[in-house]
């Protein structure tokens, strides 16, 4: 079973940026596809971005192409989200989560929420206009 800590989120102005990270423990982080999600207030949890087990393939949301980044370190058991010119509809509690399923051959990753196994706590963001 995999933990999956965030941190890095906080509070920003309109245009700013902001990174997040994701720690893995108790797995073996490469076998999982990596996303994160937010899920703003009265609003269903959507995804924002995700990456394959290797990390050569990603997706985004449209509302983020061009200005978030996901990415991960195999070797640091680490997932991140740059985040740039941040906007105030980013305002959210975004969640990192990890979606197990090798037999799916390469490059996969999950683009819904109930593809994804595993949950962290969530980190708030919150940008100011």
């Amino acid at each position: 079973q995999v933990q999956l800590v965030e941190s890095g989120g906080g509070l920003v102005q309109a245009g700013g940026s902001l990174g997040l990270s994701c720690a893995a423990s108790g797995g073996t982080f490469s076998s999982y596809a990596m996303g994160w999600f937010r899920q703003a207030p009265g609003k269903e949890r959507e995804l924002v971005a995700a990456v394959s087990r290797s990390g050569g393939s990603t997706t985004y949301a449209d509302s983020v192409k061009g200005r978030f980044t996901i990415s991960r370190d195999n070797a640091k058991n680490t997932v991140y989200l740059q985040m740039n010119r941040l906007k105030p509809e980013d305002t959210a509690v975004y969640y990192c989560a990890a979606d197990y399923r090798p037999y799916i051959s390469s490059p996969y990753y999950g683009t819904f929420v109930h593809e994804y196994d595993y949950w962290g706590q969530g980190t708030q963001v919150t940008v100011s206009s």
